[in-house]
């Protein structure tokens, strides 16, 4: 692990009752838990919100009562309360995350467990708190339960929505995969504990653009073909409809005020990366065939369900020994008849110096600054 980042001791804590009715401005019928309640949890009176307590909620999860699941990096939570503290209900003993309090990051909890963690010590007043998900959980779902009040404060109603939104979807290099190494050798529980979605290139691009995003990220897989012929059975396109990756057939409930203006398509570095192995049954012309016909049909998908207005974005990146997958994603951007664009990523001035020669820290924020530039090119109707 990075020598920079910081480990938290998280502690379960009991929050006390606070008599009297909520402000206006509180989460609706919400007040601080019994000590009794599971988790620390917040209670509520009245009308409930759907969901974690307090939260407002950007990429994809699954409610179950008031608790969040989700197994997408990226994930984020935000809210607003009054005091000078705030708790933060989770049950994850796989993925880390980051704390901001006023846009400042306060905390890295590292596989935080089930437990409330609390944030003390603030100038009382108006706050606002955000919950990042930083790594990948294909085989496992975290659980975020809500912020909850604490030291006398409350928790006020989350912040609205953002009126931009953009979809990143890819694989490694949309999850921001082993970006904060400065070892290019990692473990596999190496690349996880440096891995942070938040300081991905789409993360960056869309905080600078104040927008609402989703990284709809999976590591090794691609459209057709995934790295190094892996898993033969599944592709990205499998998983791309849900919430929770490792439930079979499961199908995320887009709510209806998720209508991203912007989607920006990742995939084919895993396609066309590394050489076919004698027993795939590809050729270097079928795979690209199938790789075209099945990016048309994702497109398709991707068009029926954000409406023509939304900009599409088909993205490639530089690979060392081919050029097949620039090629291949070009071409399915030239047949297209819709609002679809082309953006090439080369590999000018980027270091590579992740994970596994992986994109860095300082890379993602090249390849940000250059995402915007194009961005500011194109018919974006925010």
């Amino acid at each position: 692990m990075s020598s920079t980042r910081l480990v938290v001791m998280l502690i379960a804590v009991a929050v006390t009752v606070l008599p009297g009715t909520a402000p206006a401005d509180a989460a609706p019928g919400c007040r601080p838990a019994d000590p009794a309640a599971a988790h620390g949890a917040a209670e509520c009176t009245g009308p409930q919100r759907t969901g974690p307590v307090g939260a407002s909620t950007a990429g994809r999860v699954t409610v179950d009562g008031r608790l969040a699941r989700y197994s997408w990096p990226g994930v984020y939570f935000e809210g607003r309360f009054r005091g000078t503290g705030v708790g933060i209900v989770l049950d994850d003993a796989v993925n880390d995350y980051t704390v901001e309090v006023d846009g400042v990051t306060v905390a890295t909890l590292v596989t935080p467990g089930r437990t409330t963690y609390r944030v003390t010590g603030l100038t009382a007043g108006r706050h606002t708190v955000r919950l990042v998900k930083r790594t990948e959980s294909p085989t496992a779902a975290g659980a975020f339960g809500g912020f909850v009040a604490v030291g006398g404060g409350r928790v006020l109603a989350p912040p609205p929505t953002r009126r931009r939104q953009i979809e990143f979807i890819g694989d490694s290099l949309t999850a921001g995969y082993g970006n904060l190494s400065t070892d290019r050798e990692c473990t596999d529980a190496e690349a996880t504990r440096r891995t942070d979605a938040d300081l991905s290139f789409g993360a960056l691009t869309a905080r600078r653009l104040d927008a609402d995003y989703q990284l709809n990220a999976y590591s090794g897989l691609g459209m057709v073909r995934n790295h190094d012929g892996g898993r033969p059975d599944v592709t990205y396109r499998t998983f791309y409809p849900r919430s929770l990756l490792a439930v079979d057939g499961d199908v995320w409930d887009r709510p209806p005020d998720w209508r991203p203006q912007l989607v920006v398509v990742g995939l084919g570095a895993n396609d066309f990366a590394t050489d076919l192995r004698p027993d795939e049954a590809w050729t270097p012309q079928s795979l690209r065939r199938a790789y075209r016909d099945a990016y048309h049909r994702f497109l398709d998908r991707l068009r029926l369900r954000y409406g023509r207005d939304t900009l599409v974005v088909v993205t490639a990146q530089h690979l060392w020994n081919t050029t097949a997958f620039a090629e291949a994603a070009a071409q399915v951007v030239r047949e297209r008849h819709d609002l679809v664009r082309y953006w090439y990523l080369d590999g000018v001035g980027l270091d590579y110096g992740g994970c596994r020669w992986h994109p860095s820290r300082k890379d993602h924020e090249v390849i940000a600054e250059r995402l915007g530039a194009f961005l500011a090119t194109v018919p974006l109707r925010w």
